[in-house]
């Protein structure tokens, strides 16, 4: 709790006197006064978030979270919940998906067990286990308060150490069949909005079923009652593990002054407990893509969000944050590489 509690206290503004620094070097660049887009929102909010004019973003990590789910029981997902346990290990592999972008881009990527429903060590898993599986959230609450924390610190436990070994950018991802559920009860709640308008397909559910998984959504919520303005006791009603941990990267990210560049529609709904608990920790994310969920256009609207890419990806397991390391590199290259119209005469 204490650990939980200093980090969310941390986290401040970003440094407007080097945003404004940043914008005068790209205003002064050999090229249209905001003709690079996105590419200059990136380097004026990451020279925000270093305090510095120029920084380096050159160590970069995905950090995982895997986490099994009691709604499962509900029929809310196609696929045998055992592949949680089998695709985990294959994040540190280089594998699968974001094993193999994250290869791509010269990221390292950490997996971290917090709720894997099973007994065994998975090579290459850090194990953090808090149990095997959340409770059936539409049978009474996810977890209990001290877990949904536990969550959090184990989070942000991870993402500190990865800070003082010099990592300077920080993505999430995930693993948890079944996921999607949590994730748009998560959304639904801090949106106030019916389960139905944020419940899609998920990994594959037949369009048929989304109706069921919607009410199971909304059953859950209806019994839980999980408070909005209380972002530990949503998690603990209706969240997941791995949900939780991802939260608890962004508030340490936060709280260190790192950027955290978050994936897909699983990855916002961790965002939005962040915000939820700390509104500040927004200006420290950076959206990757657009997740084709429902619930992703609702989310990225509550945290004033507009991701780089739409390359119509619902993969999940922190791919799209993987995927969007080169770009922020390559803003931030440009940024520290083209000449300014002191230094080169156009006009001759």
């Amino acid at each position: 709790m204490q650990l939980f509690e200093r980090t969310v206290e941390n986290i401040h503004p970003l440094s407007k006197l080097h945003m404004n620094a940043a914008k005068e070097r790209l205003d002064s660049l050999i090229k249209p006064v905001g003709s690079l887009g996105k590419l200059e929102d990136i380097c004026i909010q990451l020279s925000g978030i270093f305090e510095k004019k120029y920084f380096d973003i050159d160590k970069k990590a995905i950090i995982a979270f895997a986490g099994d789910h009691g709604v499962y029981e509900e029929g809310v997902a196609p696929d045998p919940q055992v592949i949680t346990k089998l695709q985990f290990p294959n994040f540190t592999k280089g594998i699968c998906g974001v094993g193999a972008i994250s290869k791509f881009v010269n990221a390292d990527v950490f997996a971290i067990d917090l709720g894997i429903n099973t007994d065994e060590k998975l090579e290459g898993v850090l194990d953090y286990k808090i149990r095997k599986g959340t409770s059936n959230m539409a049978k009474g609450p996810a977890m209990t308060r001290e877990e949904a924390i536990r969550a959090l610190e184990v989070g942000i436990e991870i993402t500190n150490d990865c800070i003082s070994k010099g990592y300077n950018i920080i993505g999430i991802g995930e693993m948890g069949i079944c996921n999607t559920t949590p994730s748009s009860a998560i959304v639904s709640v801090i949106a106030e909005c019916d389960p139905i308008e944020v419940t899609g397909i998920g990994a594959g559910l037949k369009k048929d079923r989304v109706a069921h998984k919607a009410e199971i959504i909304r059953k859950s919520i209806n019994l839980n009652r999980p408070n909005r303005l209380d972002g530990v006791d949503i998690l603990s009603k209706v969240g997941g593990f791995e949900i939780a941990g991802m939260a608890g990267v962004i508030l340490a990210c936060a709280a260190k002054r790192i950027p955290v560049v978050i994936d897909g529609f699983i990855s916002y709904a961790a965002a939005l407990i962040a915000y939820t608990i700390n509104p500040t920790t927004k200006e420290y994310m950076i959206a990757s893509h657009t997740s084709a969920e429902p619930g992703a256009k609702k989310s990225l609207e509550i945290l004033d969000l507009n991701p780089m890419l739409n390359m119509d990806m619902r993969l999940g397991e922190g791919s799209g944050a993987a995927l969007a390391f080169n770009i922020i590199e390559a803003a931030n290259f440009t940024y520290k590489n083209m000449s300014t119209t002191d230094e080169v005469d156009i006009g001759k």
